[in-house]
């Protein structure tokens, strides 16, 4: 015991670390920060292909296409009724409401379809109507986030708002009436020829716009409904109608 009151022995200070284990110690770290940032830098570059470069790509693949369309369609002549469905796609989805300019419409809703940056009309689990069919619902799908994103703004859509759909010879004005903000994607019912939760019980001529939701998941799927108002026969200069001007 010591005149402080304690033993030299037990009052010792832990030993300094060895220069040699900090320098380890220095190294390790710094390797694990540039690992993090290179992860960062990789993480971004990531989000940045997802949610840009895949835009740009779909977008430039979708106006090849629909450019291929309006060229089929200013030098092929009337083919009778089967003449909306083209290898091609069979004509352009406008929703001013959306902001998203025209949309190529196809047949399909597999990823290979959709990642072209178009819209596709369902093939199954429920068979969609076409515009032209006196009765019947047009069930359509397209992406929400990259791969051209066209049904970003769905959530802008509002009762009233226009959905027009441009064919080789006819424009056809449906109007907005009911919106599902959240539902399953396993629900099928919202594609019926008869969209039952959307408060219709008698045939008519509907169309649906469903895609993914939340913004940037794909848990649950946004699901808009319209019914046609009109149609107007394309003129010799495609006026648009006024929904569109």
């Amino acid at each position: 015991m010591t005149a402080t009151g304690y033993d030299e022995d037990t009052d010792r200070s832990p030993s300094p670390v060895p220069r040699r284990a900090r320098g380890i110690i220095a190294s390790v770290v710094s390797v694990i920060g540039e690992l993090l940032i290179t992860a960062g830098v990789i993480l971004a570059l990531f989000v940045a292909y997802s949610l840009w470069w895949t835009n740009v790509l779909a977008d430039r693949e979708a106006n090849k296409q629909g450019d291929q369309v309006r060229k089929h369609w200013a030098t092929s002549g009337p083919k009778g009724p089967g003449a909306l469905d083209t290898k091609d796609g069979i004509g352009f989805l406008h929703v001013p409401a959306m902001s998203g300019g025209e949309m190529l419409v196809k047949k399909g809703t597999d990823s290979e379809i959709l990642n072209e940056g178009v819209a596709g009309y369902y093939t199954e689990p429920v068979k969609s109507g076409l515009p032209q069919d006196k009765k019947g619902n047009f069930t359509l799908a397209a992406h929400r986030d990259g791969h051209g994103a066209k049904f970003h703004n769905i959530d802008k859509l509002k009762d009233g708002d226009p959905i027009v759909f441009e064919s080789k010879d006819t424009w056809y004005i449906y109007k907005v009436y009911a919106t599902l903000e959240e539902t399953s994607k396993y629900n099928v019912d919202v594609l019926d020829a008869v969209p039952k939760e959307s408060g219709k019980r008698q045939a008519g001529r509907y169309i649906t716009l469903t895609t993914c939701t939340p913004v940037y998941t794909s848990n649950y799927r946004y699901i808009v409904w319209g019914e046609l108002e009109r149609t107007e026969k394309v003129d010799a200069d495609r006026t648009r109608p006024k929904e569109l001007r």
